[in-house]
């Protein structure tokens, strides 16, 4: 008995640890990020992927993005749609905040309302997914 609890401990917490949960601003899960960049719906539905190098693709691979190691964020034509700043304030093309990513994965609008939660997630990661590409 003892064997198969910690072997479903184990599994729990290996499970847990290789996805995070993205939530809405009241706790509810509206989706899922895997430590490999899949983005998933809460019914754990593939919408899209952040790939290594950079490129956003939806859940038919088709390349919709990309985020640049400086953080700049453009669209599949490699126009600029935003910034994510190393403290984490995530910008439009024209430079204005939009929001902003905290240290502790609280995601806020440019107002400092708290709009959802992606704790253990990068940065850019969380802002794509809230801010600037939808993956319906």
């Amino acid at each position: 008995m003892k064997k198969i609890l910690l072997l479903l401990i184990t599994l729990g917490a290996f499970t847990t640890a290789k996805s995070q949960s993205i939530e809405s601003g009241s706790h509810s899960t509206t989706g899922y990020i895997k430590a490999d960049g899949t983005i998933e719906n809460s019914s754990h539905s593939t919408r899209g992927y952040i790939k290594n190098d950079g490129t956003i693709e939806n859940s038919s691979h088709s390349t919709i993005g990309y985020i640049k190691s400086d953080g700049t964020i453009e669209n599949k034509s490699h126009s600029t749609v935003g910034y994510v700043k190393k403290d984490g304030t995530v910008e439009n093309s024209s430079h204005s905040t939009i929001g902003y990513i905290k240290e502790n994965g609280t995601v806020e609008n440019s107002s400092h309302s708290t709009i959802g939660y992606a704790r253990g997630v990068k940065k850019e990661w969380a802002a794509v997914v809230y801010f600037f590409f939808k993956f319906d």
